[in-house]
């Protein structure tokens, strides 16, 4: 339902979800470059804090903004994002702009096309107000990179926003835009969804287009609500002949997120069997939102771990691998920019050997195979996204460690591999007040039942899991 612009100022614009921007377009009640105009505004005021906008299109979201409110006024948008901010990362090609991953290495040439999202969102009638900031060739769990200032959480700009979708999580906290698109390959939409308080949910594998194409690698929305998530899935599912691995359109309605939780076997995974161990407030998030889905009617089980000790840091071999390739190509000059962090990681591949590097390459599919066992027989599993609350912005990784750079990532990196859909929700704050997230995920293709169950968590969590959004406001020069 819509919240009258009797009750929102101008300034408040940028706190109304898609659901009630386009409510607001339809009764002729909102305008969208009133609404663009605020969420430029809100960019400029929290910017000199955050630094999460890498690239901003300013002129050109205004000009979308007045063909949105004239397709409105006609009764005709193109898309449900039609008018809608939306900002993409820094990852993502637009044509004519270099594409540079957050890392000064890059040859910042001009991407050829848009990448497909890109494409989708241009083509919805959203207006497009820039891509967002993200770590080192996209290889960190934070903000930090050596092309621009280290990116930070608005709920305390001291603490990291995750990453490497680092920019769009920040952006979703201070409300630049109700939908802020990034990429993960092991928890990169999921991990700042859940140190930023928001909403972020990684697909089935190939459901979204990606370009270029990785295995794990998954576009995904992110942003206040789930709701304004399975909206932006309608626009930008599908495939593409720029990923040859995506998956064509299918019945999905993706405005349906009813579903009957008495009818669900949720399972519980509080012990993966390798990682870093869980916090206990981490913990107590997730067991408290079993209880709210215990009391809906759900049958509630435990999922044993599954895992064995070292799969992680197999994984992490394998991307080692990849980027020490990149590392070798790379001449003097680019390899003095790199950050030195990424430098001394990559190069701890430097004695692999061809026959580790097939067992890091088939520890992707193992694990993919040992989530599907686990999980086969629950509808939905509940999890913590991360074992830990919030880290200091400026440290690269969680651990800050280059020898254990990935052992927060082992409750997200298996529905990569596994392609299982995977959600983040707010569940709760620490005694400090970070955020913590809970992860839904569910069976492979099951992406409106991950997205129904966390819009109904969104809708029943506690009540001390829900705080008004960060207000940022750079400080005034004396």
């Amino acid at each position: 339902m819509f919240l009258s612009t009797e009750r929102v100022c101008v300034h408040d614009l940028p706190d109304l979800d898609a659901s009630q921007l386009a409510a607001g377009y339809a009764a002729g009640e909102v305008d969208p470059v009133d609404v663009v105009t605020a969420c430029l505004a809100r960019m400029d005021e929290a910017e000199p804090v955050i630094h999460a906008m890498y690239d901003r299109y300013d002129d050109a979201a205004l000009v979308s903004a007045e063909a949105a409110r004239t397709r409105w006024a006609k009764g005709e948008p193109l898309s449900p994002l039609d008018g809608i901010p939306v900002t993409l990362k820094e990852n993502q090609q637009i044509a004519g702009r270099p594409t540079p991953w957050g890392s000064a290495t890059t040859v910042l040439a001009p991407a050829e096309h848009n990448s497909p999202v890109a494409e989708r969102i241009l083509g919805s009638g959203a207006c497009f107000l820039g891509r967002t900031t993200m770590p080192e060739l996209g290889m960190l769990s934070s903000g930090v990179s050596s092309l621009h200032p280290t990116t930070r959480n608005p709920w305390n700009p001291e603490w990291s926003p995750g990453g490497s979708s680092a920019g769009a999580g920040a952006a979703s906290a201070a409300g630049y835009a109700p939908v802020n698109i990034g990429s993960d390959i092991g928890g990169s939409v999921r991990l700042p969804a859940s140190w930023c308080g928001i909403a972020g949910f990684k697909p089935t594998y190939a459901r979204i287009p990606v370009d270029p194409p990785y295995p794990g690698r998954t576009i995904g929305p992110m942003g206040r609500r789930v709701r304004d998530l399975a909206r932006t899935m309608a626009v930008v599912s599908g495939d593409h002949p720029a990923d040859p691995w995506s998956l064509p359109k299918d019945n999905t309605d993706w405005s349906n997120l009813d579903l009957n939780i008495a009818k669900l076997r949720v399972g519980v995974v509080l012990d993966v069997g390798d990682g870093a161990p869980v916090n206990p407030e981490v913990a107590a998030v997730v067991v408290r939102a079993a209880e709210v889905f215990a009391a809906a009617g759900a049958e509630v089980v435990d999922i044993p771990p599954y895992l064995r000790p070292g799969t992680v840091d197999l994984i992490d071999r394998f991307w080692r691998a990849g980027h020490y390739r990149k590392y070798q190509n790379m001449n003097a000059e680019q390899r003095a920019k790199m950050l030195p962090f990424i430098e001394e990681w990559c190069s701890g591949a430097a004695s692999i050997t061809a026959e580790q590097a097939l067992e890091a390459h088939d520890a992707q599919i193992s694990l993919a195979r040992a989530v599907l066992t686990a999980t086969q027989d629950v509808d939905i599993i509940l999890s913590p996204v991360s074992p830990d609350a919030a880290f200091p912005a400026e440290w690269p990784m969680p651990s800050n460690d280059v020898n254990d750079p990935m052992s927060h990532i082992h409750f997200c990196v298996g529905y990569n591999f596994s392609g299982m859909p995977a959600a983040s929700v707010n569940g709760g704050f620490t005694q400090s007040g970070s955020p913590i997230g809970l992860q839904i995920a569910a069976g492979r293709h099951q992406d409106i039942t991950a997205l129904a169950a966390a819009d109904f968590f969104e809708a029943e969590r506690p009540d001390d899991a829900i705080r008004p959004w960060p207000q940022i406001t750079a400080p005034v020069a004396h």
